[in-house]
């Protein structure tokens, strides 16, 4: 028996990752999606986010790690497809309650050399509101 379509979500990402949406994916597998993100900070911005809802950092519980982990491992794979470096990029997760979208995703920049003043602002390491890949699943 076949399953039922799924319907248009309040969740914009969830419309991505269901392909309810024409938004292209540069990488899909079975846990997550990753899509370029719509307002980029550097010339390579893209968003790795999981198939599963999870609202945000704060939603994640220790059997999330290994999905965290995955995400991370996807997100370094593409920088390393696209010929970009790793040492001059910036990779984390938008700390609740600072997330505009409310789907779990890493952020993926690069060259982080290249960002902007407000980029620079809004993807500040290890700040209140962006926090790196590490210290999520340390709190797993």
């Amino acid at each position: 028996m076949a399953s039922a379509p799924a319907e248009k979500s309040a969740c914009v990402f969830c419309n991505i990752v269901n392909k309810l949406d024409d938004t292209e994916l540069l990488f899909e597998d079975d846990q997550v999606c990753v899509f370029r993100d719509i307002k980029p900070a550097s010339k390579f911005h893209v968003l790795t986010v999981p198939k599963r809802h999870i609202e945000d950092c704060k939603s994640l519980v220790s059997s999330d790690k290994e999905l965290v982990q995955h995400m991370l491992t996807v997100a370094q794979d593409i920088l390393q497809k696209n010929n970009l470096s790793l040492q001059d990029a910036r990779l984390g997760y938008h700390w609740p309650p600072f997330r505009s979208v409310k789907h779990l995703h890493l952020h993926t920049i690069a060259p982080e050399s290249d960002m902007g003043f407000i980029g620079r602002l809004i993807f500040r390491k290890d700040s209140y509101w962006f926090v790196s890949p590490e210290y999520v699943e340390s709190r797993l």
